[in-house]
């Protein structure tokens, strides 16, 4: 990830991103360090802050922002998205719940909108996809493919 390198870019403390985070300077530290992983809803505030995409925060490109992209998640866009992605794959839920190590109830609950999905998944989606997180999570409207070189 790259809250480290974002939040040196911008010449601020841990300290200071709890806070705006509203999270304890250790609970900040461990997403940082990635010994645990931001959740989603910190991640998209941490984002927001610092007017970055999802995918440049998680490391997945090296482009900081997309054009016309919306601060807030559409939650039931992002549900319709997460579903017709794998259709048009022609997945099954239990698939990708194969290839997440997790249930198929896990991926019914997060294409019926029940629960959020976590970051770790939300990248490995974009990975099996090949698709933009910010796109998934419908803070763009275009499904751009992640490329970690940036566009000239």
């Amino acid at each position: 990830m790259n809250l480290r390198y974002i939040r040196d870019e911008h010449d601020l403390k841990q300290k200071e991103i709890a806070n705006i985070l509203g999270v304890a300077v250790s609970t900040y530290c461990v997403w940082e360090t990635e010994t645990s992983t931001i959740p989603l809803n910190r991640l998209i505030d941490f984002c927001n802050y610092f007017d970055v995409s999802l995918d440049y925060a998680l490391n997945l490109t090296t482009q900081k922002k997309y054009p016309h992209m919306h601060k807030n998640i559409n939650y039931e866009e992002h549900c319709r998205r997460i579903k017709r992605l794998r259709k048009l794959n022609r997945y099954t839920q239990e698939y990708i719940a194969k290839v997440l190590n997790t249930d198929n109830g896990v991926i019914s609950r997060y294409e019926s909108g029940k629960t959020l999905i976590l970051t770790a998944f939300l990248m490995e989606y974009a990975k099996i996809f090949n698709v933009s997180c910010d796109y998934i999570m419908a803070r763009i409207d275009e499904a751009i493919p992640l490329k970690k070189e940036e566009s000239i």
